[in-house]
């Protein structure tokens, strides 16, 4: 069961032209999430030199502006297929649903639990230079039943375009698309903020406007914050959030009137028992850490409509918790331990590297088979109606008698290569489970121990100024003064 999502591309503010679209093309083309790139492909370009080919076709035309890509991803349930079978469908979906104007690269990524497919294609056609237009309604009308029909002729299960349930995924993922679910939020308690500080419509606008929101006037008021790429009407957010809605709140809502329920109930004293567990204690490096996280945990106490600013200290404070994580969870507790286990985990990610590369070498002598297998599957359709007397695919049982013989010759039966590829299939993913969690475990090591290098050669730097700062006062103070 596949589900196919769109997203257009375009220059972000602030940004240098095409930016944002180096950025996706890096990524979807990825080493190790595409198997070193076994995993891409291209309709009407080179994979390697796409970007640049699609760049040119918009230079041809005259069309650099506006939109300058969209980005295309099908995803599949866990388990549901492997990365060759999903790389199959993917490019047969792009040559089917692009590749008579568009120039596209495209890729599988199979290091997480779903297996999901990336397109990125240019917005300009490469026949005429006219413009894609992705229209409301299109993904229902083209995109979804082309998805259903890959998926069908694959033997994976469709999805049904008019339950309930699907119809919901799918507003809800357009919804996490434009950021609602983050914005709204924000947004609201940003206006109750300013409703209960302000004495006057025009004072609100102001006190909003000092927290960073522009303002569009219309039919209805809009309001828009740095980050977004939509405005917001104010009505949308809810019955107490229109323009007439909020004067009246204005007037009724102060501080003083917003005071907390009283306490209906009684509170009264509850003994319990409980069981004194002595707090593990931290050692050096994992304190520096700790302190480090605690610092940045500072960030809860900005203002919230201001979040989107402090995005890359966000992220660093993600990236010390899992760093904390690691020391404690491994006993890590001096440099000289850490700088071993980066050393052993080194070894046992290229171990793990190369367990899967002996997978895929044992794998290859066996392609063929693999290949008439799964012909002999597109066919089997065509087989069983010629066995119930149609002739019509003659032609076709003849070819899967051919393809079945060679099987035969090869000293192998249907099923025993239906098991072998199972056995494969099972194999290869195994050793890409154990190599992604030894690369993510490694990963944090490395970043430990760059941290680790990065104090060393600053405390030496202070070191070697200080005697530097020294020798000179020295060297001062012993010449002779000047009468």
């Amino acid at each position: 069961m596949a589900i196919s999502k769109i997203i257009y591309i375009s220059d972000r503010k602030g940004e240098t032209s095409g930016h944002h679209f180096q950025e996706v093309f890096d990524y979807i083309r990825k080493d190790e999430k595409t198997q070193n790139k076994v995993m891409v492909g291209a309709v009407n370009c080179l994979p390697d030199f796409a970007l640049s080919q699609m760049k040119q076709t918009k230079q041809n035309f005259g069309k650099t502006e506006g939109r300058q890509a969209y980005h295309l991803i099908i995803s599949f349930n866990e388990g549901e297929t492997t990365a060759e079978t999903a790389f199959e469908i993917v490019g047969k979906f792009v040559e089917m649903y692009l590749g008579a104007r568009y120039e596209a690269v495209y890729s599988v990524h199979d290091d997480t639990d779903h297996i999901h497919g990336h397109i990125l294609f240019n917005s300009v056609s490469f026949i005429d230079g006219k413009k894609f237009r992705y229209k409301k309604g299109d993904w229902e009308k083209d995109i979804f039943p082309l998805v259903n029909e890959l998926c069908e002729e694959h033997g994976l299960k469709t999805l049904e375009l008019d339950s309930k349930e699907n119809r919901k995924r799918y507003r809800e993922w357009n919804e996490y698309r434009d950021g609602k679910f983050v914005w709204n939020t924000m947004i609201r308690r940003d206006v109750d903020a300013c409703i209960l500080q302000s004495d006057s419509f025009e004072e609100f606008q102001q006190m909003m406007i000092d927290k960073g929101y522009e303002f569009k006037y219309g039919k209805h008021i809009a309001v828009k914050l740095p980050g977004m790429e939509r405005v917001r009407r104010l009505y949308k957010l809810g019955d107490n959030y229109s323009e007439e809605r909020i004067r009246v709140r204005i007037e009724n809502e102060t501080i003083r009137s917003f005071t907390r329920k009283p306490v209906i109930a009684q509170p009264r004293i509850v003994g319990i028992r409980y069981r004194r567990f002595k707090r593990a204690k931290l050692s050096g490096l994992q304190k520096k850490y700790f302190a480090k996280l605690y610092r940045l945990g500072k960030l809860k106490k900005r203002p919230y409509s201001k979040a989107w600013q402090y995005r890359e200290d966000i992220k660093k404070m993600h990236q010390l918790q899992q760093q904390y994580l690691f020391l404690a969870r491994n006993k890590i507790h001096t440099k000289e331990e850490m700088m071993l286990l980066w050393e052993k985990l080194s070894i046992t990610r290229k171990k793990s590297s190369n367990e899967r590369r002996k997978v895929y070498r044992e794998r290859y002598p066996f392609k063929e088979l693999f290949v008439k297998l799964e012909q002999l599957e597109q066919l089997k359709e065509c087989e069983e109606c010629y066995r119930e007397g149609d002739d019509f695919f003659k032609d076709e049982h003849e070819e899967y008698q051919l393809l079945e013989n060679e099987i035969k010759e090869e000293g192998y039966t249907i099923k025993e290569v239906i098991e072998l590829k199972k056995h494969f299939d099972k194999a290869i993913a195994d050793a890409k489970i154990r190599e992604k969690e030894i690369y993510k475990e490694f990963r944090l090591a490395d970043s430990i121990v760059k941290d680790i290098e990065r104090e060393i050669r600053q405390k030496e730097n202070e070191i070697k100024q200080q005697t530097e700062s020294k020798n000179k006062s020295q060297e001062l103070s012993e010449q002779p003064p000047i009468w």
